[in-house]
């Protein structure tokens, strides 16, 4: 049997043209109603810019920024998943509630405390000083570049294969026998 490649509308997901065994191989998040996958999108922004800004200092006093590596390696799987879950718009949603968990968490709070300290002086390390910048202006660009790639490179396929026809412009699930 030949590899099966369904095109879809411009503006459809995955669920447009997918028959149902090829929607029970999607991840749950991919198969629910798009209100849903968006909901998705959104709690998936809070969370990984929550553990982001919880983690990016991690080695930051020794140069070492591991923590600052892994929370940035989070906010771009996250925004890849919602790229290719809800496409373009749930990548912006993602964008939208990550950026304001992030920067809502960097302003000073009530007592004058933040969890991003940002533009201090003295003699401390240079990522120490650093990396809540890195991470603030990080994960707006690692976003904005996931924006701009191309849409083939987000949609899944059973077998691996995000090769498609000339004439596709986006495939459903591959079914291989």
């Amino acid at each position: 049997m030949n590899t099966v490649l369904r095109p879809l509308p411009q503006k459809g997901h995955t669920e447009a043209m997918a028959t149902n065994s090829e929607r029970s191989e999607l991840p749950w998040t991919h198969r629910q109603n798009r209100a849903v996958r968006l909901l998705l999108c959104m709690a998936a922004g809070i969370a990984s810019a929550v553990v982001g800004t919880l983690a990016h200092r991690m080695g930051a006093e020794q140069n070492v920024p591991y923590g600052l590596v892994l929370a940035l390696a989070i906010i771009g799987l996250s925004t890849w998943c919602a790229r290719s879950r809800s496409g373009a718009v749930g990548l912006a949603v993602h964008l939208v509630f990550s950026s304001i968990t992030a920067w809502g968490m960097a302003a000073a709070g009530p007592g004058g405390d933040a969890i991003t300290p940002i533009g201090f002086g003295g003699s401390v390390p240079f990522m120490s000083e650093h990396a809540g910048y890195i991470w603030l202006v990080g994960m707006l660009v690692i976003q904005l570049v996931l924006l701009v790639l191309p849409g083939r490179w987000f949609v899944l396929t059973s077998d691996g294969n995000r090769d498609a026809p000339s004439g596709a412009r986006r495939s459903t699930m591959v079914q291989r026998p």
